[in-house]
């Protein structure tokens, strides 16, 4: 499948989530988000409707976020870990959202509002190709979104030159187990469900590597089966992936 085709398909079930006219997954958002590792008082924090249940971990949580830092989330949907990354950095600190899909933004703008939280940003863009300047950011995030870009390389290759010297990069993703048998590969549900495009472990390892990344660490959560497996009940895909933290620093600083 061509690259442009992928990213057009990705963009249009995501838009189709976001205006609500499609659901993701299989479990209920708020159930989903409680396997991820969202905290109930986390979780009663954010407006109805930033939590739409399409992660597969709380990246915000792993990054150890601190006041005054300036935090980038790819693929940040519709403004879940955004809102929280924000309550941890407070007001002097920032984070900036990016999102392909146009509606997404026009969620995750509406839930900021809600809240009122004025130290968040959302921009249209894609994450192989960050509308975000050199060296901007303290942490960069991102959570189940890295599998379903062609071009991972790439995307590992922004988040390395928007952090500053010293910046860490701490990423809920989907990774690879075991070969995936040729009919799930080709699926395209499976594919924008965050299954096809996962990428294993080493191979990970070596884009971070190549990216200029030191203290690599890319984690497999054994216990993540339950929920993979309501991503395509009956179809054995917890047998083939798993969530995975995915952690790595830039040196200096």
């Amino acid at each position: 499948m061509e690259t442009n085709e992928i990213k057009d398909m990705v963009r249009n079930r995501y838009g189709t989530i976001a205006a609500g006219e499609a659901a993701c997954c299989g479990a209920a958002p708020r159930d989903a988000s409680r396997a991820m590792g969202y905290s109930e008082a986390e979780l009663a924090s954010l407006p109805e409707g930033a939590d739409l249940g399409l992660g597969c971990g709380n990246p915000q949580a792993l990054a150890g976020l601190r006041p005054g830092e300036v935090v980038v989330d790819l693929g940040s949907g519709a403004g879940i870990d955004c809102l929280l990354a924000a309550q941890r950095v407070g007001t002097g600190g920032r984070v900036i959202g990016v999102d392909m899909t146009h509606e997404m933004l026009h969620k995750a703008r509406a839930n900021a509002a809600r809240v009122g939280a004025v130290n968040v940003e959302f921009r249209l863009g894609e994450i192989e190709h960050l509308p975000i300047a050199d060296g901007a950011a303290d942490v960069v995030i991102s959570n189940c979104v890295v599998n379903l870009v062609p071009d991972k390389a790439q995307v590992y290759s922004e988040a390395y030159r928007v952090l500053k010297p010293g910046g860490r990069l701490a990423i809920a993703d989907v990774v690879n187990t075991a070969p995936l048998p040729p009919e799930l590969a080709a699926d395209p549900a499976l594919l924008c469900g965050c299954v096809a495009g996962a990428a294993p472990t080493g191979q990970i390892e070596t884009w971070l590597a190549a990216a200029g990344f030191v203290e690599i660490r890319v984690t497999p959560k054994p216990g993540s089966r339950e929920l993979v497996a309501t991503w395509a009940p009956g179809r054995n895909i917890e047998d083939y992936v798993a969530s995975a933290t995915i952690e790595a620093s830039k040196p200096g600083g």
